[in-house]
């Protein structure tokens, strides 16, 4: 894979895998019906949060599960199909657990803060820069006073860090996609890059 991924198409990746994760796809659970699964489970919502973020740990974990969705997802934009399928993956979680934090996951600013999630604790360093402080669930009044500016700045820098991860060559470069993707190895997805993501997610949405 010799197709540059630039920064343009990371968002369009971005917006693409949210509307599926937010809609679903065919054999798959949407955001929403994943969260509603576990939040109708026993015990509380930090280890409801909690048994889900080990299901991605280990279901999606296995090259299996990642391949099946490459057969299942398509994208119209030049990137390998398992880095989509990867993406589609990670924002469908941490979606879910916004949504079980009880935050409106159709909301453009709540979905710009699931985008930072994705980049672990490296997504800190963006809000610093445009004034949020991240390390506790965010409140929702603070999330109703981020601006359409400060949405736009947070999506591009999401989207930078990204094409930094990937590198510009694609694929060839993904074993250095730390911590989005961190070892894919015949589309595994690495546990622990899930595991920091999922934590983050917990630490942003959860009390």
């Amino acid at each position: 894979m010799s197709q540059e991924i630039s920064q343009g198409k990371m968002l369009q990746v971005l917006d693409w895998a949210y509307d599926k994760s937010i809609n679903g796809v065919p054999g798959l659970d949407s955001a929403q019906e994943l969260a509603e699964d576990y939040l109708n489970r026993s015990g509380s919502l930090k280890s409801k949060v909690n048994s889900l973020i080990r299901w991605q740990n280990s279901k999606c974990a296995t090259s299996g599960f990642i391949s099946g969705l490459g057969g299942i997802i398509t994208l119209p934009v030049a990137i390998p199909a398992n880095i989509s399928s990867v993406m589609y993956v990670q924002i469908r979680m941490i979606a879910a657990i916004a949504y079980m934090g009880g935050y409106d996951i159709k909301d453009d600013k709540v979905k710009s803060l699931v985008y930072i999630c994705l980049l672990g604790n490296a997504g800190k360093d963006i809000l610093k820069e445009v004034g949020i402080s991240i390390g506790t669930k965010l409140a929702k009044s603070a999330i109703e006073k981020i601006s359409g500016q400060v949405i736009l700045k947070i999506n591009q820098a999401v989207g930078f860090r990204l094409v930094t991860k990937f590198g510009t060559k694609g694929i060839i470069n993904l074993g250095k996609a730390v911590p989005l993707v961190g070892g894919i190895i015949g589309g595994a997805m690495d546990l622990s890059s899930t595991n920091v993501i999922g934590n983050v997610a917990r630490d942003t949405f959860i009390d």
